[in-house]
């Protein structure tokens, strides 16, 4: 016989209570509630990768464990090595090509090997850059032993000069001191090539455990909403309907409804009414079909389209929510960075300067008048 956990029942649930003990305690991760683990613990691509260390790889050892445990319990003719063999496979190209999820090609350049903590995909230009000041620039040079001296513009031109370059690509005349050995930056991309492995895999499973994962979240949800005494009326129906032949037999379900917490299909009025006979499609998400209204809304938040938006160079911010349309998301994402690129500080026109006789002028027109003697 297959033995179960009493959480799991009978290979209906998962039980991640072990894995989001571990997850709450990485340092540095959001300390998130069980329900809220169930519908993200696959959200690797939002875990920053300098707290992807030796703790976290220890985390997803074990949630690949468990995963790859309860499969073979639920499905032991499932041929799952194939199956991880193909994933590897694919996972190779993307990583190399810098189109895997949380990994992209700036993060295997020159800042990938140093841990520095500043992300340059965020920004397109170095008057960006210049924005986080003085000290956070250098903070970041020196993370990668370049030179940290200058102007804010120097600082913001250097930094920017290095996006989606390797360190052995920069000029040498840009380090403070020597670079660092080729030997220690091929044992450091090894270390993220393994860890981005381990979530290819994590990705691969959380789709073939869909529908448990969605049944789990549902049954913790309900069992909080129940006292102490309906969860113990519950457990005795559940052990008197276990010796129930009847229970063996399959639900009469001509219009393939779904489930209820009995087992049973539950009433096509209450289909109706949750708007299950709604199919929703997003293009963003490469057409997959959404069941009802807040199916819908909630594969907003989902990895699957967090993803869709990342190919697409789009934040998944509240601006683009209910926006389905690939088309339609990047005409309103130009037109966002046309709005922000008209609001921003433009110091040359903006910035104010006094001269010797108290008028208030530009910068341009400042500096023009010193030059020409006039102050």
């Amino acid at each position: 016989m297959v033995e179960f956990t009493d959480e799991e029942g009978y290979g209906k649930y998962l039980d991640l209570h072990n894995c989001h003990t571990m997850f709450i305690n990485l340092k540095g991760m959001d300390k998130i509630d069980y329900i809220s683990y169930l519908s993200s613990f696959d959200h690797l691509f939002d875990v920053p990768k300098d707290r992807k260390n030796a703790a976290y790889k220890e985390y997803l050892q074990n949630l690949l464990e468990y995963l790859e445990s309860y499969i073979q319990r639920i499905r032991p003719l499932m041929d799952i090595s194939k199956e991880m063999d193909n994933v590897m496979t694919d996972f190779e190209l993307q990583f190399a090509e810098g189109h895997f999820p949380g990994w992209p090609k700036e993060a295997l350049g020159a800042l990938a090997h140093t841990g520095a903590h500043l992300d340059l995909s965020a920004f397109s230009s170095w008057e960006e850059l210049a924005s986080l000041g003085l000290d956070r620039l250098k903070s970041a040079l020196m993370a990668l032993s370049l030179k940290c001296g200058g102007t804010l513009e120097e600082r913001a031109q250097r930094l920017f000069s290095t996006k989606g370059k390797r360190l052995e690509d920069l000029d040498p005349a840009m380090f403070a001191k020597s670079k660092p050995g080729r030997a220690g930056k091929a044992r450091e991309g090894e270390k993220q090539r393994e860890i981005a492995g381990l979530e290819a895999q994590v990705y691969r499973f959380s789709e073939l455990l869909g529908e448990q994962r969605a049944a789990t979240r549902e049954n913790v949800i309900r069992k909080q909403a129940r006292t102490g005494e309906e969860r113990e009326e519950s457990d005795e129906e559940d052990v008197a309907g276990d010796s129930d032949d009847d229970d063996d037999d399959v639900p009469y379900n001509p219009k393939n409804l779904p489930l209820g917490w009995d087992g049973k299909p539950i009433p096509y009025w209450l289909y109706k009414l949750h708007g299950l006979n709604i199919s929703y499609q997003c293009e963003i998400c490469c057409n997959v079909v959404y069941k009802g209204p807040k199916a819908f809304q909630r594969h907003f938040a989902e990895w699957r389209h967090a993803h869709g938006m990342r190919c697409l160079g789009i934040p998944n911010t509240a601006h683009f929510a209910n926006v389905t349309s690939i088309e339609d998301a990047l005409a309103l994402w130009q037109k966002i960075k046309s709005s922000k690129e008209t609001e921003r500080w433009k110091p040359d026109t903006e910035e104010e300067f006094e001269d010797s006789l108290g008028n208030v002028v530009n910068k341009k027109t400042y500096e023009d008048m010193k030059r020409q003697g006039l102050l």
